[in-house]
């Protein structure tokens, strides 16, 4: 039996705060959360931390990005992987869902998203620090990202029984770019454009994307067939309405990821979706293309959880702002990280300090908008050191 002893942390549970506490971990489970502890020589010493569960994150499009970090850079996949988990774990994420994209578009391929996806489920078999997992992304209007997607999923399935599968849309107009003049205001700010070129760019993405749309017809009947069976947990990506939201549920979908307005929201939850917003979002005090704030949505009790979307640190960072802001309590705003995404995709063994639970947890202080996290702990390791004290 191997045991480990974290103490003078701030214990943070599903709801409540526990001052003084020691966390005792037994062969890679929480075994006793105390408070009249007496350390030893083998004791952690948490520095008055917080120590929290590790967070799970649903969404994360930062390992895409990784193997090209300048224009004519290449990197290896299998290094990539590893350079983004050492990122993820600073960042106090113990369970990560790499978003892969199955589309051909220029940036993304299908060729690049099997290759990720390979990476990910031959890393996972090994002894890691973050538990890596895959998000399935398709694009509703790529037949290559369909068939792609079609010829690995179910085998993909003896890694995880019930993958996580996005529908994606982002065809200007509806969605994310609802009101498609912010679409038109970032190709202006990242290609140089005048205004004008930039509605006409706008203008051509549309018609060749309506030219398509048949594609999405042709890929909801496989997903929902899927999703009705229980092969896959099926996810809404920027449903903008109550219509999306009650489309959404003839596919079987159970998820409304980054719900753009608070309609969308309110029906989603009121149909029994789990909702997922970004904590970007929440840093930035809004949404970056007009869309409804996600602050907002916790405020009003229509967020299940958030991902870091492309922001590793900024879910912990949301956590610090919630509590600051007075939008939420901190062991409400920790379940927004932890418990409450856990809980959406189905892994009901991790996301909570409790006895029983996976010992993934992590020890940090939290300031402002700029948390500091001194270390992670992932249940399952066989490394000791994978919990590491920084100088805090």
């Amino acid at each position: 039996m191997s045991q480990m002893v974290i103490g003078n942390v701030t214990a943070v549970t599903h709801d409540q705060v526990i001052r003084d506490a020691c966390v005792v971990i037994e062969d890679g489970l929480i075994v006793a959360i105390e408070t009249d502890f007496r350390p030893t020589s083998q004791t952690f010493d948490g520095r008055g931390a917080f120590c929290i569960p590790g967070l799970v994150d649903t969404h994360s499009d930062g390992l895409e990005i990784e193997p090209r970090p300048r224009p004519g850079a290449s990197l290896p996949i299998d290094f990539s992987l590893r350079s983004y988990e050492a990122k993820v774990r600073a960042a106090g994420i113990t369970t990560m869902f790499h978003g892969i994209g199955f589309e051909n578009d220029g940036n993304r391929t299908v060729e690049l998203a099997n290759d990720l996806v390979d990476n990910i489920h031959r890393y996972s078999a090994e002894s890691t620090l973050v538990d890596n997992r895959v998000l399935y992304r398709l694009d509703a209007r790529d037949a290559d990202g369909l068939e792609g997607l079609k010829l690995r999923l179910d085998g993909d399935r003896l890694k995880d029984p019930m993958p996580l599968v996005s529908f994606e849309d982002h065809t200007p107009g509806q969605g994310q770019y609802k009101d498609r003049t912010f679409y038109e205001q970032w190709i202006m700010r990242h290609r140089n454009l005048t205004r004008d070129e930039a509605r006409l760019e706008v203008d051509n993405l549309i018609a060749e994307r309506e030219a398509v749309a048949h594609l999405r017809a042709m890929a909801l009947p496989w997903l929902t067939d899927r999703a009705t069976r229980g092969d896959i947990r099926l996810i809404a990506h920027d449903p903008a309405s109550p219509e999306d939201i009650d489309e959404a549920l003839t596919w079987s979908a159970s998820i409304a990821e980054f719900p753009t307005t608070i309609d969308a929201a309110r029906h989603a939850k009121a149909a029994g979706m789990r909702t997922v917003s970004g904590a970007p979002n929440v840093l930035r005090g809004g949404s970056h293309t007009g869309n409804v704030a996600a602050a907002e949505l916790i405020a009003n009790g229509l967020c299940d959880g958030l991902s870091s979307d492309y922001l590793p640190f900024a879910m912990l960072g949301a956590v610090s702002l919630l509590v600051e802001q007075g939008v939420c309590s901190l062991p409400d705003a920790v379940r927004l990280v932890t418990s409450g995404p856990a809980t959406t995709v189905g892994l009901s063994d991790r996301g909570t300090l409790r006895v029983g639970a996976k010992a993934d947890v992590i020890l940090c202080f939290l300031k402002r908008h700029i948390p500091s996290i001194i270390g992670t702990f992932r249940s399952g390791s066989n490394d000791n050191r994978s919990l590491a004290l920084q100088d805090a």
